[in-house]
Protein backbone atom coordinates (compact mmCIF):
# COMPACT_ATOMS: atom_id res chain seq x y z
CA UNK A 1 0.00 0.00 0.00
CA UNK A 2 1.25 3.50 -0.88
CA UNK A 3 1.08 5.00 2.24
CA UNK A 4 2.46 8.27 4.63
CA UNK A 5 6.28 6.17 4.88
CA UNK A 6 6.61 5.64 1.83
CA UNK A 7 6.19 9.78 0.32
CA UNK A 8 7.77 11.10 3.36
CA UNK A 9 11.52 10.60 2.94
CA UNK A 10 11.46 12.10 -0.84
CA UNK A 11 8.69 15.10 0.21
CA UNK A 12 10.31 18.53 0.33
CA UNK A 13 7.47 20.78 0.51
CA UNK A 14 6.78 23.49 3.15
CA UNK A 15 2.16 22.87 3.70
CA UNK A 16 1.36 20.76 0.60
CA UNK A 17 0.78 16.98 1.71
CA UNK A 18 1.10 18.11 5.44
CA UNK A 19 -1.03 17.20 6.88
CA UNK A 20 -1.30 13.53 4.34
CA UNK A 21 -3.70 11.38 4.64
CA UNK A 22 -3.65 7.69 2.62
CA UNK A 23 -6.45 5.36 2.67
CA UNK A 24 -6.56 1.61 1.41
CA UNK A 25 -9.57 2.35 -0.71
CA UNK A 26 -12.23 5.30 -1.30
CA UNK A 27 -15.11 6.22 -3.39
CA UNK A 28 -12.89 8.75 -4.16
CA UNK A 29 -10.40 10.82 -3.17
CA UNK A 30 -11.74 13.91 -4.35
CA UNK A 31 -14.84 13.21 -2.13
CA UNK A 32 -12.96 12.31 0.72
CA UNK A 33 -10.75 15.52 0.58
CA UNK A 34 -14.13 17.66 0.22
CA UNK A 35 -15.79 16.47 3.11
CA UNK A 36 -12.71 16.90 4.96
CA UNK A 37 -12.63 20.54 3.81
CA UNK A 38 -16.16 20.67 5.03
CA UNK A 39 -15.02 19.25 8.36
CA UNK A 40 -12.30 22.23 8.52
CA UNK A 41 -9.23 20.41 6.72
CA UNK A 42 -6.30 22.85 6.79
CA UNK A 43 -5.28 24.04 3.55
CA UNK A 44 -2.50 21.85 1.82
CA UNK A 45 -4.16 18.76 3.13
CA UNK A 46 -3.80 15.86 0.78
CA UNK A 47 -6.02 12.92 0.24
CA UNK A 48 -4.26 9.77 -1.54
CA UNK A 49 -6.11 6.37 -1.77
CA UNK A 50 -4.31 2.73 -2.98
CA UNK A 51 -7.57 1.94 -4.90
CA UNK A 52 -11.12 4.25 -5.73
CA UNK A 53 -14.65 2.51 -6.04
CA UNK A 54 -15.75 5.10 -8.07
CA UNK A 55 -12.96 7.55 -9.39
CA UNK A 56 -14.14 10.94 -11.56
CA UNK A 57 -12.10 12.51 -13.99
CA UNK A 58 -13.37 15.69 -16.44
CA UNK A 59 -17.31 15.56 -18.10
CA UNK A 60 -18.72 13.62 -15.84
CA UNK A 61 -16.49 10.40 -16.87
CA UNK A 62 -14.95 7.24 -14.44
CA UNK A 63 -10.72 7.10 -13.78
CA UNK A 64 -10.28 3.48 -13.92
CA UNK A 65 -8.41 3.28 -10.58
CA UNK A 66 -6.90 -0.68 -10.17
CA UNK A 67 -5.36 -1.36 -6.75
CA UNK A 68 -1.76 -0.88 -5.66
CA UNK A 69 -0.55 0.30 -9.19
CA UNK A 70 -1.16 4.26 -9.55
CA UNK A 71 -1.77 7.40 -7.88
CA UNK A 72 -4.84 8.86 -6.60
CA UNK A 73 -4.40 12.35 -4.98
CA UNK A 74 -6.38 15.19 -3.97
CA UNK A 75 -4.93 18.27 -2.80
CA UNK A 76 -7.47 20.55 -0.81
CA UNK A 77 -6.36 24.73 -1.27
CA UNK A 78 -8.03 27.38 0.56
CA UNK A 79 -7.42 30.43 -1.73
CA UNK A 80 -9.14 33.52 -2.29
CA UNK A 81 -10.41 33.99 -6.40
CA UNK A 82 -13.03 34.64 -8.41
CA UNK A 83 -14.97 31.31 -10.10
CA UNK A 84 -13.27 32.34 -13.39
CA UNK A 85 -9.74 32.32 -11.94
CA UNK A 86 -10.63 27.89 -11.40
CA UNK A 87 -9.10 27.08 -14.84
CA UNK A 88 -6.24 28.21 -13.77
CA UNK A 89 -5.53 25.76 -10.97
CA UNK A 90 -6.25 22.96 -13.46
CA UNK A 91 -4.01 24.33 -15.85
CA UNK A 92 -0.95 25.36 -13.66
CA UNK A 93 -1.60 21.57 -11.88
CA UNK A 94 -1.38 20.24 -15.68
CA UNK A 95 1.88 22.05 -15.94
CA UNK A 96 3.20 20.34 -12.50
CA UNK A 97 2.07 16.93 -13.58
CA UNK A 98 3.81 17.59 -16.84
CA UNK A 99 7.27 18.45 -15.46
CA UNK A 100 6.99 15.27 -13.12
CA UNK A 101 5.34 12.63 -15.45
CA UNK A 102 8.70 14.19 -17.92
CA UNK A 103 11.60 13.41 -15.33
CA UNK A 104 10.57 9.43 -16.03
CA UNK A 105 9.39 9.82 -19.30
CA UNK A 106 8.55 12.11 -22.61
CA UNK A 107 5.38 13.74 -21.80
CA UNK A 108 3.34 16.78 -23.32
CA UNK A 109 -0.32 17.98 -22.49
CA UNK A 110 -3.36 17.81 -24.52
CA UNK A 111 -5.34 20.85 -23.55
CA UNK A 112 -6.99 21.54 -20.92
CA UNK A 113 -4.67 19.55 -18.80
CA UNK A 114 -4.38 15.82 -19.92
CA UNK A 115 -0.93 14.28 -19.54
CA UNK A 116 0.20 12.48 -22.63
CA UNK A 117 3.18 10.04 -22.46
CA UNK A 118 4.33 7.72 -25.97
CA UNK A 119 0.90 9.38 -27.49
CA UNK A 120 -1.52 7.68 -24.50
CA UNK A 121 -2.88 9.75 -22.36
CA UNK A 122 -1.56 8.92 -18.22
CA UNK A 123 -3.16 11.63 -16.36
CA UNK A 124 -5.88 13.37 -15.87
CA UNK A 125 -6.86 16.59 -13.29
CA UNK A 126 -10.20 17.12 -12.33
CA UNK A 127 -10.57 20.57 -10.21
CA UNK A 128 -13.76 21.13 -7.85
CA UNK A 129 -14.76 24.44 -6.37
CA UNK A 130 -16.73 25.40 -2.60
CA UNK A 131 -17.77 28.03 -0.98
CA UNK A 132 -19.19 31.80 -1.75
CA UNK A 133 -17.99 35.29 -1.78
CA UNK A 134 -13.88 35.76 -0.44
CA UNK A 135 -13.12 32.47 1.13
CA UNK A 136 -13.08 29.27 -1.54
CA UNK A 137 -12.14 25.65 -1.23
CA UNK A 138 -10.39 23.90 -3.94
CA UNK A 139 -10.57 20.37 -4.25
CA UNK A 140 -7.50 19.58 -6.80
CA UNK A 141 -7.80 15.81 -7.67
CA UNK A 142 -4.98 14.34 -9.99
CA UNK A 143 -4.47 10.46 -11.50
CA UNK A 144 -1.84 9.18 -12.45
CA UNK A 145 -1.01 6.45 -14.00
CA UNK A 146 2.19 4.79 -12.63
CA UNK A 147 2.56 0.75 -13.25
CA UNK A 148 -0.42 0.16 -14.82
CA UNK A 149 -0.15 -2.66 -17.65
CA UNK A 150 -2.92 -2.50 -20.89
CA UNK A 151 -5.00 -5.44 -19.35
CA UNK A 152 -5.53 -3.00 -16.04
CA UNK A 153 -7.86 -0.85 -18.51
CA UNK A 154 -11.25 -0.99 -19.59
CA UNK A 155 -11.50 -2.61 -23.23
CA UNK A 156 -12.96 1.09 -24.25
CA UNK A 157 -9.61 3.00 -22.92
CA UNK A 158 -7.05 0.38 -24.04
CA UNK A 159 -6.02 1.86 -27.34
CA UNK A 160 -5.80 5.48 -25.56
CA UNK A 161 -4.73 4.73 -22.17
CA UNK A 162 -1.45 4.19 -21.01
CA UNK A 163 1.27 4.99 -17.73
CA UNK A 164 4.75 5.87 -17.05
CA UNK A 165 5.73 2.07 -16.84
CA UNK A 166 4.57 1.25 -20.38
CA UNK A 167 5.93 4.47 -21.94
CA UNK A 168 9.26 4.16 -19.82
CA UNK A 169 9.60 0.07 -19.89
CA UNK A 170 10.63 0.37 -16.09
CA UNK A 171 8.73 0.35 -12.79
CA UNK A 172 7.87 3.80 -11.05
CA UNK A 173 8.96 4.28 -7.34
CA UNK A 174 5.49 5.15 -6.25
CA UNK A 175 6.43 6.98 -3.17
CA UNK A 176 9.49 9.04 -4.75
CA UNK A 177 6.62 9.82 -7.42
CA UNK A 178 3.83 11.52 -5.31
CA UNK A 179 6.43 13.14 -3.40
CA UNK A 180 8.15 14.56 -6.35
CA UNK A 181 4.29 15.62 -7.71
CA UNK A 182 3.43 17.13 -4.06
CA UNK A 183 7.20 19.12 -4.72
CA UNK A 184 6.83 20.48 -8.30
CA UNK A 185 2.89 21.58 -7.26
CA UNK A 186 3.98 23.13 -4.76
CA UNK A 187 6.28 25.61 -6.17
CA UNK A 188 3.94 25.82 -9.02
CA UNK A 189 1.32 26.65 -6.82
CA UNK A 190 3.19 29.42 -5.50
CA UNK A 191 4.75 30.96 -8.81
CA UNK A 192 0.64 31.62 -9.37
CA UNK A 193 0.22 33.12 -6.76
CA UNK A 194 3.57 35.42 -6.79
CA UNK A 195 3.83 36.23 -10.33
CA UNK A 196 0.07 35.56 -11.73
CA UNK A 197 -0.95 33.44 -14.91
CA UNK A 198 1.62 34.71 -17.02
CA UNK A 199 4.42 32.55 -16.09
CA UNK A 200 2.29 29.10 -16.16
CA UNK A 201 0.49 29.77 -19.41
CA UNK A 202 4.45 30.19 -20.77
CA UNK A 203 5.39 27.34 -19.42
CA UNK A 204 1.94 24.96 -20.35
CA UNK A 205 2.31 26.42 -24.29
CA UNK A 206 5.92 24.61 -24.02
CA UNK A 207 4.56 21.52 -22.87
CA UNK A 208 1.89 21.51 -25.82
CA UNK A 209 1.61 20.51 -29.56
CA UNK A 210 -1.45 22.34 -29.88
CA UNK A 211 -0.22 25.20 -30.78
CA UNK A 212 -0.65 26.45 -34.61
CA UNK A 213 -2.11 22.97 -34.93
CA UNK A 214 -6.22 22.34 -36.71
CA UNK A 215 -8.05 21.19 -34.27
CA UNK A 216 -11.51 19.44 -33.59
CA UNK A 217 -13.25 20.63 -29.84
CA UNK A 218 -16.34 18.34 -28.51
CA UNK A 219 -17.90 21.35 -26.61
CA UNK A 220 -21.14 20.63 -24.51
CA UNK A 221 -23.92 20.48 -27.24
CA UNK A 222 -21.24 21.81 -30.08
CA UNK A 223 -18.46 21.05 -32.35
CA UNK A 224 -16.45 23.44 -33.08
CA UNK A 225 -13.29 23.34 -35.91
CA UNK A 226 -10.03 25.94 -35.79
CA UNK A 227 -6.67 26.29 -35.74
CA UNK A 228 -5.24 27.14 -32.18
CA UNK A 229 -3.69 30.42 -32.04
CA UNK A 230 -3.26 30.72 -28.12
CA UNK A 231 -3.64 30.19 -24.53
CA UNK A 232 -6.31 33.55 -23.26
CA UNK A 233 -5.81 34.77 -19.40
CA UNK A 234 -8.63 33.28 -17.72
CA UNK A 235 -6.84 29.98 -19.25
CA UNK A 236 -9.62 29.60 -22.37
CA UNK A 237 -8.32 27.85 -25.72
CA UNK A 238 -8.32 30.31 -28.51
CA UNK A 239 -9.09 29.26 -31.97
CA UNK A 240 -9.09 30.86 -35.09
CA UNK A 241 -12.08 29.54 -37.28
CA UNK A 242 -12.56 29.12 -41.01
CA UNK A 243 -14.16 32.14 -41.63
CA UNK A 244 -11.69 34.55 -39.89
CA UNK A 245 -13.48 34.60 -36.49
CA UNK A 246 -12.18 34.18 -33.47
CA UNK A 247 -13.47 31.25 -30.47
CA UNK A 248 -12.72 30.91 -26.81
CA UNK A 249 -12.79 27.28 -25.82
CA UNK A 250 -13.74 26.56 -22.07
CA UNK A 251 -14.54 22.80 -21.85
CA UNK A 252 -14.17 20.20 -24.49
CA UNK A 253 -12.52 17.25 -25.48
CA UNK A 254 -9.74 18.06 -28.63
CA UNK A 255 -8.52 15.96 -31.09
CA UNK A 256 -5.58 17.12 -33.27
CA UNK A 257 -6.37 17.15 -37.48
CA UNK A 258 -3.50 18.93 -38.76
CA UNK A 259 -1.33 21.51 -39.06
CA UNK A 260 -2.16 24.50 -40.18
CA UNK A 261 0.15 27.14 -41.94
CA UNK A 262 1.43 29.93 -40.00
CA UNK A 263 -0.02 33.44 -39.57
CA UNK A 264 0.91 36.66 -38.35
CA UNK A 265 -0.84 36.27 -35.39
CA UNK A 266 0.22 32.97 -34.95
CA UNK A 267 3.90 34.31 -34.96
CA UNK A 268 3.62 37.15 -32.81
CA UNK A 269 1.47 35.20 -30.74
CA UNK A 270 1.21 37.01 -27.13
CA UNK A 271 2.75 35.41 -24.04
CA UNK A 272 0.41 37.27 -21.55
Amino acid sequence: MLDAEAIAPHLHTRWLGRPLHCFAELDSTNTTAREMAAAGAAHGTVVIADAQRRGRGRLGRSWASPTGKNLYLSALLRCTLPPERLAQIGLLAGVATCETVHEWCGAEIKWPNDVLAGGRKVAGILTEMDGSGGQRVVVLGIGVNLNAELADFPDELRDKAGSLRLASGVPIDRGCFAARLLTVLEARYEQWQRDGFAPIATAWRGLSPLMGRHIRVQEPGAIVEGTVIDLSDDGALRLRLADGGEHRVIAGDVTVLGTAAPSAELSSRSTR
